[in-house]
């Protein structure tokens, strides 16, 4: 046991101990077994496809597709059902809006002083002549948008994806991505606002309108996208790490990387 003096809680740390190596050890167990040396193809394969806890990630792919199939399809359909398309056009540009300040930060911080001043412009018109975010006026004044995260950021910096990873509920990503999506969303100017206000709800509810919204723009491509898959998890792998790659970029890649990544009709803002 150890005596934290900021808070005066105790905390047991064989249990955090035991909790820390129950998960190692379901990592170690969930790993894909790598293919011999003289298997060359194989070898290829494997280290392509990055997935060393593939086992562990298909079974959480399952649960998502299970959860989706419940209640984020259904909810989707509901959303654009009874949602005219003004007022959902209106509610994407809110959310959008208050996520521009994560995009200046991370334009600033990869040194794109150009992206940066635009990220900038379209938050200061759409705050105010846009009615904080409800109307893209920016994008009707020709400033179009961009979106950046600190998985993107990192990445410029130069630091490795890691290997690839089912999250429950927000889907695929990698050790980079999602250490780059913590930093944003506790880091997020609008939400150290909001936990300052202690407005938790709204915190977490700006996630999950996210994810809503992504869902219901992509009700018919990700539903395609899984009919005409023969194995829909390494679909859905390939083409998350293709797009990231394309993200991280700025959409600055050869013309057959481009044709590649467009024929897998798949949305770039699959991360949340």
């Amino acid at each position: 046991m150890h005596y934290c003096p900021r808070n005066g809680k105790i905390i047991k740390l064989p249990i955090l101990k035991f909790l820390m190596m129950g998960f190692v050890i379901l990592c170690i167990a969930s790993c894909a077994k790598r293919p011999p040396e003289t298997d060359i193809d194989a070898r290829l394969a494997y280290d392509e496809a990055n997935d060393p806890f593939e086992p562990m990630n298909r079974k959480i792919f399952a649960f998502n597709n299970l959860f989706d199939e419940v209640i984020l399809e259904p909810t989707a359909r509901l959303y654009r059902m009874w949602g005219p398309p003004d007022i959902r056009d209106g509610i994407a540009n809110f959310v959008t809006n208050w996520r521009e300040p994560v995009t200046f930060v991370n334009d600033v911080l990869q040194a794109e002083p150009k992206r940066a001043g635009t990220t900038f412009s379209r938050f200061l018109i759409n705050s105010t002549f846009g009615l904080l975010g409800t109307f893209d006026t920016a994008a009707r004044w020709g400033i179009e948008g961009h979106n950046e995260d600190f998985g993107e950021t990192f990445a410029v910096w130069g630091l490795p994806e890691g290997p690839f990873i089912v999250l429950p509920f927000l889907g695929p990503s990698n050790a980079r991505d999602f250490s780059g999506f913590v930093v944003d969303f506790f880091y997020d100017p609008v939400s150290l606002w909001l936990a300052h206000k202690e407005w938790t709800y709204v915190r977490y509810g700006r996630l999950a309108m996210r994810g809503l919204i992504y869902r219901e723009e992509n009700l018919e491509t990700l539903a395609d996208l899984s009919k005409s898959s023969t194995d829909f998890y390494a679909t859905i792998r390939s083409s998350y790490r293709q797009l990231r790659l394309y993200d991280i970029n700025n959409g600055d890649l050869d013309t057959s990387e481009e044709d590649d990544l467009f024929d897998e009709e798949f949305d770039d803002e699959y991360q949340f």
